[in-house]
């Protein structure tokens, strides 16, 4: 059994051989198509909200300068699975109606999530990012880093907009995206510079990564659907622990993914995190279990092909994934949980549909 917690969480503020060209995207967050097959049916519209963001995300980034205005739309142009601004309009089905303002906050959390990527890439030098050049590649950092902070600069003057509350949440939200982001460097296993204190790659900091990078910004997606259709304060604090737990589940289930996964599959490269130095939940159960094994020992030093090859056999024929997955089932538990105060909502049922594909994606 898992030993995460089960418990609600409910947060208050928001020569090596070279690695093969990967697409690395820090959001492989997939919308499972039954969820949105049946969400019009149940009389919960979001097609409708969905495809306003579109609109308003071309508008948002849009500038008099022709180099900019290619740059913010860039990674847009590249598609996505828009998981953040789905999230702000299922949510925004728990209150007293969808609000306009809606598209607005969905804008605004797929913008602070595009930032991101453009950022990601620099610190990652990703060659490729959702099977096009990454802007870094394309260009160089300077420009994807300035992309990036055109992007933060737009979100916040469009959370102006909606009041200085939804301003207040989504810098707080951008402290935890910057501070999951530092915690991952610092527990990295490439060089860091002297006076970079190195944080231990242990399960506690591991998860502390993940709340920061990914869990942060869906719990505010969430808060922001439920702050803008009307929830009282209880019920906004419930929705975001439900964001929360779902985005810690689906970020367990892409690094399950990133080693069980069949590329022919998924067209994906396994190991991805592997070759970057990551140590991820399932790596860190497999060293858990033998400290001194041939895993360690293959871990000691940049991995060549064969060794990542190597290293994701021994990952599987071992149980450090089903561990794995059992500690994803315990973070959709409580996402779950967190929906009993909407309990005869239509839109409980597909949020809890939603949470269960996290599991259900990886076995």
């Amino acid at each position: 059994m898992s030993d995460i917690p089960r418990d609600a969480h409910r947060p208050e503020d928001p020569g090596p051989t070279a690695a093969p060209v990967v697409d690395r995207s820090s959001s492989r967050l997939a919308i499972p198509t039954p969820v949105l097959e049946q969400l019009e049916s149940h009389g919960l519209p979001v097609t409708g909200t969905l495809d306003a963001v579109e609109v308003k995300l071309q508008e948002q980034v849009a500038s008099s300068h022709a180099f900019v205005d290619e740059l913010a739309r860039y990674l847009i142009g590249a598609g996505g699975k828009r998981f953040r601004p789905l999230m702000v309009a299922l949510t925004g089905h728990l209150g007293e109606g969808p609000s306009p303002r809606l598209v607005d906050a969905g804008v605004i959390v797929e913008l602070v999530h595009l930032a991101t990527l453009y950022h990601d890439d620099v610190i990652y030098e990703a060659p490729a990012r959702r099977g096009t050049p990454s802007a870094n590649s394309r260009w160089d950092n300077t420009v994807a880093i300035l992309t990036g902070d055109y992007l933060f600069a737009r979100a916040s003057e469009l959370s102006a907009d909606l009041g200085v509350e939804v301003t207040r949440i989504m810098a707080r939200t951008l402290a935890e995206l910057c501070e999951g982001q530092i915690a991952e460097v610092q527990g990295s296993l490439g060089a860091l510079p002297p006076d970079v204190p190195k944080l231990a790659p242990t399960r506690e900091h591991y998860l502390e990564v993940i709340s920061g990078k990914t869990a942060s910004l869906i719990a505010t997606s969430c808060r922001y659907g439920a702050l803008l259709s009307g929830v009282d304060p209880d019920g906004v604090e419930a929705a975001a622990g439900y964001g929360w737990n779902v985005g810690m589940a689906f970020q367990l289930s892409d690094d399950i993914l990133d080693i069980s996964s069949d590329p022919e599959d998924t067209g994906k490269t396994p190991g991805t995190d592997l070759r970057e130095g990551v140590r991820t939940l399932p790596l860190l159960h497999a060293l858990d279990q033998d400290p001194d094994g041939e895993l360690a020992a293959l871990l000691d030093g940049e991995l060549s092909d064969a060794e990542v090859a190597r290293a994701i056999e021994l990952l599987r024929s071992s149980d450090a994934l089903s561990r794995a997955r059992d500690d994803a089932s315990g973070y959709v538990s409580a996402a779950i949980g967190h929906l009993e105060p909407f309990d005869g909502s239509p839109v409980v049922k597909a949020l809890t549909r939603l949470a269960e594909y996290a599991v259900h994606r990886v076995g």
